[in-house]
């Protein structure tokens, strides 16, 4: 990406807001443990990194957690969920942006969608396993887990629902690329004119 000028650095700033915004509407799904929630803040990053470029949209995931921490705040005062957040977030939107960079069409974007979602649950489930959910007992005080107590929470919790909210997040984002395409494809246009 080249150096960001002044109008994509507003550009990131407001997204990142409006990511931060996202974060905040927050809820949990049904069939998996409170703690888990969904947001749809990483719609705003992957805007950002269509638009302007992958590092874009990773300034997004880091300002709106950045916001998010200052805010906010931990429980722990460690921002283990933040930094669990920017992962699962730069682990979904590089592959959707890197395909669809490639592969500029609808079914482009909805391979990118599947690999986001693919790798999102992959790297997820590993650094719950051995990353997160250790922090989470180290700094939070939770209750020690034995490694098949931890590797059934990853199995059965938290990696369908990283499926879940990977699928939920690409029909969202299905549904408003579908109506934004042209738009999308001007912007570009201008951007390799400039």
């Amino acid at each position: 990406m080249k150096f960001i000028n002044t109008r994509t650095f507003v550009a990131v700033g407001i997204l990142s807001a409006g990511a931060y915004l996202l974060m905040m509407l927050n809820f949990p799904l049904p069939p998996f443990p409170n703690f888990l929630l969904v947001d749809f803040s990483d719609i705003p990053a992957l805007f950002a990194a269509l638009l302007y470029g992958p590092l874009a949209g990773v300034l997004v995931e880091l300002l709106k957690n950045v916001l998010n921490y200052v805010l906010v705040g931990s429980a722990t005062g460690v921002p283990i969920g933040q930094i669990a957040n920017f992962t699962a977030g730069v682990a979904f939107i590089l592959p959707v942006s890197f395909i669809y960079r490639k592969a500029a069409s609808k079914k482009g974007m909805l391979l990118g969608l599947a690999a986001g979602t693919a790798t999102m649950v992959l790297i997820m489930s590993v650094l719950n396993y051995y990353v997160f959910l250790p922090a989470y007992t180290l700094f939070l005080g939770a209750p020690a887990m034995s490694a098949p107590e931890t590797k059934a929470l990853v199995i059965s919790a938290i990696l369908p629902f990283n499926a879940a909210k990977g699928v939920l997040m690409a029909v969202v984002f299905m549904l408003l690329f579908l109506r934004l395409r042209p738009w999308l494809q001007k912007q570009a246009v201008a951007r390799r004119a400039a």
